[in-house]
């Protein structure tokens, strides 16, 4: 039995000016991407390559530490000069010392603040001021600390500040200026007062009751005298000191013991001050020539012979 071969059917094909239904209803083909419009070259060296601002502001910024590089390191605007004024207490050759080394270098180079810094950590320094100008000058004016006291030891005086910094030393053979020599004066017979040196600072306690018994006004001792000396030494501590007439009085140590406090010491001073005042009420200060008030409830003195 012979089969017949089927019938192929007819292969349908697209005319010329046809297109598939996707493509006719605006579907993409499969296996196939739309294709962007390209960046205009234009456009992409300009996102690449700097503007003419930027250019111009680079040069000039080049050109400008250029001439900063060039003001620095060449012979231009150099130190020629330093100079300083206002010092009277204050060392001439520490002041040349610290500004000397200025000389030659580039004006623009100066550290104005941290030469003022160091100046005013000289001790008689109150404050200072430096200032360097472009004809080639530093300059430094200084303003010295006031002479509260003259600490006066076996080898030296001192000029002492308000806060208790000996910032200044004059020999005892050499004579103090007008205005030093009315200020209130300590004679410091300590052994341990050999070694003070400008620098030192006269410790609180001590510095508070110095400043206390410099104030005793001789009337409020019931004294005649014009004024008193105040002395220290290591075995009666402070004392009063009377050339006419002659007498002195023994106060005692101040400034040493921790438990007693600024206000304890003051008071007990003013007990002291109390009790020289009833022993010269009572008795000629003229014919006393040693008084002891370190224990102001047991005073005793010592008449001249």
């Amino acid at each position: 039995m012979k089969l017949k071969p089927q019938p192929r059917a007819p292969r349908r094909t697209a005319s010329r000016g046809s297109r598939p239904a996707a493509r006719r209803n605006g579907a993409r083909p499969r296996g196939r991407q739309a294709r962007r419009p390209g960046v205009p070259l234009r456009r992409r060296l300009s996102g690449r390559l700097p503007s003419i601002r930027r250019v111009l502001a680079g040069v000039a910024a080049a050109a400008a530490v250029a001439g900063l590089v060039a003001l620095l390191n060449g012979p231009w605007l150099r130190v020629t000069q330093v100079a300083w004024a206002g010092d009277h207490f204050t060392a001439g050759s520490d002041l040349e010392r610290l500004l000397a080394p200025q000389e030659g270098r580039s004006v623009l180079a100066v550290d104005t603040r941290s030469l003022r810094e160091r100046l005013e950590r000289m001790p008689s320094v109150a404050s200072a001021s430096v200032s360097a100008s472009l004809i080639g000058q530093v300059s430094a004016t200084v303003v010295e600390r006031e002479v509260a006291f003259v600490w006066e030891t076996g080898s030296a005086r001192f000029l002492g500040a308000d806060d208790g910094t000996i910032f200044a030393a004059v020999h005892p053979d050499d004579p103090l200026a007008s205005e030093i020599a009315a200020v209130a004066r300590v004679h410091d017979e300590r052994f341990v007062a050999r070694l003070i040196t400008v620098g030192d600072e006269i410790p609180d306690g001590l510095l508070d009751a110095t400043k206390r018994i410099l104030a005793i006004d001789p009337a409020a001792l019931g004294s005649a005298t014009p004024g008193v000396e105040v002395r220290l030494d290591d075995e009666y501590g402070f004392r009063l000191v009377s050339t006419e007439p002659a007498w002195e009085v023994a106060l005692g140590v101040y400034g040493t013991n921790p438990r007693e406090t600024s206000a304890g010491a003051a008071a007990r001073l003013d007990r002291q001050v109390t009790a020289v005042r009833t022993l010269f009420a009572t008795r000629p200060e003229s014919g006393i020539g040693w008084v002891d008030v370190r224990n102001p409830g047991k005073v005793y003195f010592r008449a001249k012979g």
